[in-house]
């Protein structure tokens, strides 16, 4: 097996790793390892095909423009 090591790991990068390896109990190397696999094993997405499923919603939500005055009203109404 190949061994691979990382540098300059930002400290709450660390920290979280290690909290999701305790929360799996899995050790800091595993949980790294199993993070790695799901991140590559997710196939990358054809755009027309993401276009695709996502047009129906579009035109569902089409006849409900989103406006400035309907984000400052939607704003406003959550703060009374």
């Amino acid at each position: 097996m190949a061994t691979l090591t990382l540098k300059n790991i930002p400290t709450e990068l660390h920290r979280r790793l290690k909290e999701r390896a305790a929360r799996n109990r899995r050790s800091l190397n595993n949980e790294a390892i199993h993070c790695l696999e799901q991140a590559l094993a997710a196939a990358p997405t054809e755009p027309e095909s993401y276009l695709d499923r996502i047009r129906p919603l579009r035109q569902k939500t089409n006849r409900l423009p989103l406006t400035e005055e309907r984000l400052r009203a939607a704003r406003e109404e959550g703060r009374s």
